[in-house]
């Protein structure tokens, strides 16, 4: 039997940054909010001593586990899906906070071409740039509009920066200055400059100083331990939801946090969500807890999933191109790498954090004259300080047997003689790279599992290309003696997806678009679904700092529509109504 619960104002759909955002501003707003997470709660002092390889790195401990959670996976609509059952494969995080307890904490901004793609491809280069499988669009809001927003939440974070040279304005400087230059990242420097480009210290949530945001939360200085990503912080140095959003949200009195509640559904009634339905994953007890707003605040897949089951919006269908659930499906994570080997050069790389590093811009968006290559946006190149972890760092000159004396050998000279490129590209939207239900695969619950049919397009092979070409440039211009290209040319099981978005995405118009500039669900104005799953497409950086300031607009969306009554949809300006 269903046990109803009392009414409130909000009830989120996990409790990571989206949700942690949403509870905090609507929680100081005075709304009454119940944040449902499907983990545990956790803390600071749960992550000390947690600098251990094996368990976190390796056996991916802040990870939903397999075993729980999975989905089923294929490279065209021609194959059949097989659930994911290689734990590399899927590291999204588990328990309050999710992935920004465990994430590097990289936090550059989108440019202005991400958020009017379409428009300005054309604008520039004609409609015949674009290839009739592409489905970029525009966003629905322009880098302007979110600028604002942006700074809210880098100053909620305490982000620590250098100003990228090619980016757009900002409207006040990062909070704090930029973390150490290491011996790598000031040979990277001297090299970018001497070939003309334009280098800058990776943004980012370890900080380099002690700070106090402005809800009065502190985060601590960064220790440049290297256990950062996959890890919790023990020092409490990295922007986590853990001790910034959600602390400030509890501390109002108007926010309870439920654990251990995974919700199965949104309820509605005709055009009006009612609330959602949700299991005790310990007792397996079945909850209703009604709210005037429901907002879905889970990863990429849980938002979508969650919509298509409760048959809210019209499902994508890759054959017709109609439909908007599941559409624009985009995975961001697995890009080219390079490897250097310097053989009389040895270098400190185990002082690290998780985004430590130096990074050019020069190739990504359209920041330069895409007319004479064959591919849409573009990439950074990245020599990033990630800490040598002891099993997985294992680098060899080419030619090295993979076992024995020899392998031993020249594994142990080049562990601290070797720079790592990261190669970090945009995903554009193929109209067959979606997400569904699987017709097969089932749950513990009944319900199918969700299905994603992805693999990389013409244009990621043409930029991987055009970006391995730029950075081999660059790393032997820091003295290389040897230098190793990661090209993938086809994505796999044995691939991560750890950064994906699309399935909810966000525009100006409702046949193309399941929400508005606000987050907010064109079909049921009370539900928002916050997350990379409202991005059209993959932008070159990580995606926490654009969902999170495209959250932050979506707070002062649920505000005004809670303050006016019954609400309407919220006002969002077509490009006709601005000229």
């Amino acid at each position: 039997m269903v046990k109803r619960m009392d009414k409130v104002d909000v009830v989120t759909v996990g409790v990571g940054w989206s949700g942690g955002i949403v509870a905090s501003e609507l929680s100081k707003a005075g709304f009454k909010v119940v944040g449902l997470e499907r983990g545990a709660e956790s803390s600071v002092e749960d992550y000390v001593s947690s600098k251990d390889d094996v368990r976190y790195r390796q056996r991916l401990e802040m990870m939903e586990k397999l075993n729980k959670s999975t989905f089923t996976t294929r490279r065209s609509i021609d194959e059949e899906a097989l659930p994911i059952r290689n734990k590399m494969s899927i590291k999204i995080g588990t328990d309050v906070g999710g992935g920004g307890s465990h994430w590097a904490a990289q936090t550059h901004r989108y440019f202005p071409y991400d958020f009017e793609i379409r428009s300005q491809t054309i604008e520039r280069y004609g409609e015949e740039k674009i290839p009739d499988w592409m489905t970029i669009q525009d966003w629905g809001i322009t880098y302007d509009e979110l600028e604002p927003y942006y700074d809210t939440f880098e100053k909620t974070m305490g982000i620590s920066g250098e100003e990228d040279p090619l980016a757009a304005p900002r409207s006040s400087p990062y909070p704090t200055p930029p973390l150490k230059k290491t011996a790598v990242m000031r040979l990277f420097e001297e090299a970018t400059k001497k070939l003309g480009y334009h280098p800058f210290v990776i943004p980012g949530g370890t900080l380099s100083e002690k700070y106090e945001n402005p809800d009065g939360q502190v985060i601590n200085a960064c220790q440049y331990c290297s256990f950062c990503e996959r890890f919790g912080c023990d020092f409490g140095a990295k922007a986590d939801p853990v001790i910034t959003v959600i602390p400030t949200a509890k501390e109002t009195g108007n926010f309870e946090l439920r654990t251990h509640s995974e919700v199965k559904r949104v309820l509605y009634e005709g055009d009006k969500a009612t609330g959602v339905l949700y299991v005790n994953t310990l007792t397996g007890e079945e909850y209703e807890q009604p709210a005037d707003v429901v907002v879905l605040t889970s990863y990429t897949f849980n938002n979508t999933k969650l919509l298509l089951l409760s048959e809210i919006g019209k499902p994508y269908d890759p054959k017709t191109g109609k439909g908007v659930i599941g559409k624009n499906f985009t995975d961001h994570h697995t890009s080219p790498g390079i490897k250097g080997l310097f053989k009389d050069r040895k270098f400190n790389r185990f002082i690290s954090t998780g985004m430590l590093g130096s990074v050019i811009t020069d190739f990504a968006a359209d920041n330069f004259d895409h007319t004479d290559v064959d591919f849409i946006h573009g990439g950074h190149v990245e020599a990033r300080e990630g800490g040598n972890m002891p099993i997985e760092t294992n680098i060899t000159p080419e030619g090295t047997p993979s076992w024995g004396k020899e392998f031993k050998k020249e594994s142990l000279y080049y562990h601290n003689r070797h720079v790592s490129f990261f190669l970090q590209r945009a995903s554009m939207p193929h109209k067959e790279n979606y997400l569904d239900l699987d017709p097969t695969y089932k749950d513990d619950y009944g319900d199918p599992l969700l299905r994603i049919t992805n693999d990389f397009t013409e244009n990621e092979h043409k930029m991987d290309e055009f970006l391995l070409e730029k950075g081999d440039e660059i790393m032997k211009e820091m003295g290389a003696s040897e230098t190793q290209l990661n090209y993938v040319e086809h994505f796999d099981g044995n691939l991560a997806y750890q950064h994906n978005s699309g399935g909810v995405i966000m525009g100006d118009d409702p046949e193309t678009s399941a929400v508005n500039n606000y987050m907010q669900m064109w079909d049921m104005n009370n539900l928002f679904v916050c997350g990379a799953s409202a991005f059209p497409h993959f932008g070159t950086s990580n995606p926490t700092l654009t969902l999170g300031a495209l959250t932050y607009r979506a707070t002062e969306g649920i505000i005004d529509y809670l303050n006016n009554g019954e609400g309407q949809l919220l006002k969002t300006e077509s490009k006709e109504e601005k000229v």
